[in-house]
């Protein structure tokens, strides 16, 4: 990247670590806040591998991917906020973006991709450009990577679960990964890092599967 990339970048950072800092939720939420922050640097990092792989503006996509959860900063009270998190985090960025040496498409396009990454819908009027729908991939590819396979099993509690209830979770886990495996990102690069993600799950929760399956003694043939 040349310096004029850099100090955008830059400039992105600081202002979201700033907004992270004065966030009230996030003071309350010290797990949150940490979490928050690092599925952003690893989206923003997938955003970095896309935009190299298929010719993108890498220094749009990126900035677009540090910017997506910025409504994180809120607190949320509904569902429903939880759903607008998009549209928000686009309103909330975009008085930002007009700081920075960005023409008006540009910022359109990031901010159009951030309101449309939860629930594929805007608010305002923009163009599902590869660049823009690669904005909701990259957050997706993070959310099928290995870390949120700890946190799902956290979550679930699944240590303590009875034995019937791990096979169950597992078989139903399996079930929507085998779905989800046919989905096709925006670009090329998206697709294929989407396919290995997904691949690793399916494999580690088919282990997990006969493992448990090989925990009772029925299990063993005579």
């Amino acid at each position: 990247m040349d310096s004029k990339v850099s100090n955008n970048i830059s400039r992105t950072m600081e202002f979201l670590e700033e907004q992270f800092e004065h966030s009230e939720y996030m003071r309350n939420n010290p797990a949150d806040k940490r979490y928050r922050w690092e599925h952003t640097m690893r989206v923003a990092h997938i955003g970095r591998q896309i935009a190299q792989g298929d010719g993108l503006d890498e220094e749009i996509l990126v900035i677009g991917c540090l910017l997506h959860d910025l409504s994180y900063v809120d607190t949320f009270h509904s569902e429903d906020d939880w759903l607008n998190h998009g549209r928000r985090a686009a309103e909330l960025a975009r008085p930002f973006l007009e700081t920075l040496e960005l023409n008006a498409e540009q910022i359109d396009e990031i901010c159009y991709g951030i309101a449309i990454h939860v629930d594929d819908h805007a608010d305002f009027p923009g163009e599902r450009t590869p660049l823009a729908v690669s904005i909701g991939d990259c957050d997706n590819i993070d959310r099928f990577d290995v870390y949120r396979i700890i946190e799902a099993l956290k979550r679930q509690g699944f240590l303590d679960l009875p034995y019937e209830e791990q096979v169950e979770y597992v078989a139903k886990v399996l079930e929507r990964l085998k779905k989800y495996k046919g989905i096709e990102m925006a670009t090329k690069t998206g697709t294929r890092l989407w396919v290995e993600r997904i691949s690793f799950q399916i494999q580690f929760f088919e282990k997990l599967e006969a493992q448990l399956k090989s925990s009772v003694f029925s299990s063993i043939p005579l």
